[in-house]
């Protein structure tokens, strides 16, 4: 066996690019055995690098005994390199799903560069192994083409934003890791200081912050490809790092971002073989919510939810009556179409579904295909209401109509979560990409866990219309705020943010900060913006979701090249693991 270790590689090609017109070359490749079929007289290999696969023949008479003896003994996943000359393959061998099917390489040289213990798992796409062993063993699951395709599109995707935002004069700025704790999102990590003894740095949520003050200094336009941390519950899109392309503009309106991301997007996309339609739609947030039961919204179904409040003020269904005549509840209605021929024991399992989404029961009526109808509360319906529910929610034989009745948001998001379940169950058809913006979101909410008022999107969002409203009506102030939505997904969002030191604060204090912990916590961006703050604005898209969706991946674990479990651990390497007493000790810390 030749050793090429401490050799430079001397490839000239890859396993993807060889083509008919490179017949009669002398090629040298280099990669991992894929496949080894011995047919006798003959041992083909099919080598694979990262951009695809080349076939390679060992002829005893043509490539030579000590090649051939070595191709007798290589395995599946050793890395080789070899030598040989390109011929077009025999008649009727040709391998029309393999770009280089015309071609295969005839060997007169191999060298071993390491040998491979069998994987724990084909390294082929479409397997069936747990997602667990998978992460266990990333390094062998990122040399599968599809992951590898996978981690190429990120890299075009990220390269595509990039070169947008350069052209049109936004300056790559990084910020740090190593911040100052600001807890009013998700968790922070925090990071203790070994200098300053039971002080901590957090690991920054996103550059909100900083990137305010890069526009106070004058940078007027910055971006960055941004790392991101937050300790939260995890799921299929999300994880406790990720990755923004953030950027910030001054002396700019919401229509100026809109306007410059749709112009960014329409590149970038572009490159990807995506066709951006822009303008984008500009959904108001209410619209959105009223009528699809999401701020994120995916519009390339309909199933849309229907008011019914006035139909049932005078039911003699009591549960409708009393929402209808209370202010602020509503009673509403989602009609599922193809799901009114389910039984009465699937039907009733949707009711364990809807309590995910917030709702103490499930009212329904299935209108059955034959023209019957049934349904536990169809009998306190008059005619008239039934006609106008059918009317309302086009109901036709076939149909199931669920209903909520409870306040405008609530009903809104049981109903949303419905629909987005209903159509997964009765798989609706979703083909291609669906973008739009969803614009005009309420300044604040109400934390229910909190006993509080939050923001809507962050503290640092400009606020709209009537100003007064702030200390006394704070749910009725808007914002000049924008969700980027892609496929039923948030994607990105930004605001104009806050530059008025005094707005800024009477926003906190909104919000139940004393002015002593505003200034504890943020005193460094109001002290800032004293200083003669630009209009700014700006937006952050999440790199990780795009490049899932672009890839068509259900979960951005498979955009990460080293990702988290669910439970936020790394099964590769074992974090988050213990640290020695010493370590400890240096950062003024014990565990208990």
């Amino acid at each position: 066996m030749t050793s090429v270790l401490n050799q430079h590689s001397t490839h000239d090609h890859t396993c993807g690019e060889l083509r008919a017109e490179n017949i009669g070359e002398t090629v040298t490749l280099d990669g991992w055995v894929q496949h080894r079929r011995d047919h006798g007289g003959l041992i083909f290999v099919d080598l694979r690098d990262r951009e695809g696969l080349t076939q390679c023949t060992f002829d005893p008479e043509l490539s030579g005994a000590e090649a051939f003896h070595e191709a007798e003994t290589i395995r599946p996943e050793w890395p080789i390199q070899v030598t040989g000359v390109v011929r077009r393959r025999p008649d009727d061998t040709e391998n029309p799903n393999m770009p280089t099917g015309e071609v295969e390489v005839l060997i007169h040289d191999v060298k071993v560069i390491n040998k491979a213990k069998t994987p724990p798992f084909s390294i082929e796409n479409g397997i069936e192994t747990s997602e667990d062993t998978r992460l266990r063993y990333r390094y062998l699951d990122l040399r599968r083409p599809e992951m590898l395709a996978n981690l190429k599109i990120r890299d075009q995707f990220t390269w595509a934003m990039r070169e947008a935002l350069h052209a049109r004069g936004f300056m790559e700025v990084e910020t740090p890791y190593l911040t100052k704790s600001t807890p009013e999102g998700a968790r922070d990590f925090i990071v203790p200081s070994r200098q300053q003894p039971g002080h901590f740095y957090a690991l920054p949520q996103s550059p909100q912050l900083l990137k305010q003050l890069l526009m106070v200094a004058g940078v007027e336009r910055y971006y960055q490809v941004a790392r991101c941390f937050r300790d939260e519950d995890l799921r299929a899109d999300r994880q406790p790092e990720f990755t923004q392309v953030d950027l910030e503009m001054s002396f700019v309106t919401m229509d100026d971002v809109l306007d410059t991301m749709e112009e960014v997007f329409t590149e970038a996309f572009g490159k990807m073989g995506v066709d951006f339609p822009a303008p984008l739609r500009r959904m108001p947030y209410w619209e959105a919510m009223d009528t699809y039961g999401s701020d994120k919204p995916d519009t390339r179904y309909e199933m849309f939810l229907h008011d019914v409040t006035d139909v049932f003020r005078d039911s003699k269904f009591k549960v409708f009556a009393s929402a209808a005549n209370t202010e602020g509840e509503v009673v509403k209605c989602l009609n599922a179409k193809g799901a009114g021929a389910w039984s009465r024991g699937e039907i009733d399992k949707l009711e364990g579904v809807a309590s995910t989404f917030g709702a103490k029961g499930l009212a329904w009526i299935a209108f059955r295909p034959d023209g019957s109808v049934n349904s536990p509360i169809v009998k306190f319906f008059s005619d008239e209401e039934m006609a106008q529910l059918r009317q309302i929610a086009e109901v036709e034989p076939g149909d199931l109509v669920m209903f909520a009745a409870t306040g405008r948001k609530k009903a809104d998001e049981i109903l949303g979560g419905m629909r987005q379940h209903m159509a997964d169950a009765l798989h609706v058809e979703r083909t291609g990409h669906d973008f739009l913006w969803v614009v005009d979101f309420p300044m604040f909410k109400y934390d229910e866990e909190e006993h509080r008022i939050s923001a809507e999107h962050h503290a640092f969002t400009m606020p709209k219309g009537d100003l007064s409203l702030i200390e006394t009506d704070p749910l009725k102030v808007g914002s000049y705020s924008y969700d980027f939505v892609m496929d039923g997904y948030e994607v990105g969002g930004g605001t104009i943010r806050i530059h008025d030191a005094e707005l800024q604060m009477r926003v906190l204090k909104a919000m139940g900060f004393t002015e002593e912990r505003a200034r504890a916590q943020f005193g460094f961006l109001i002290e800032a913006l004293q200083y003669g703050a630009p209009t700014h604005g700006g937006f952050a898209m999440g790199l990780d979701r795009a490049c899932m969706l672009l890839s068509g991946s259900k979960s951005i674990r498979d955009v990460i090249a080293f990702p988290k479990t669910s439970s936020g651990s790394e099964l590769m390497s074992g974090a988050p693991s213990e640290v020695t007493g010493k370590q400890l000790k240096e950062v003024s810390l014990r565990v208990l």
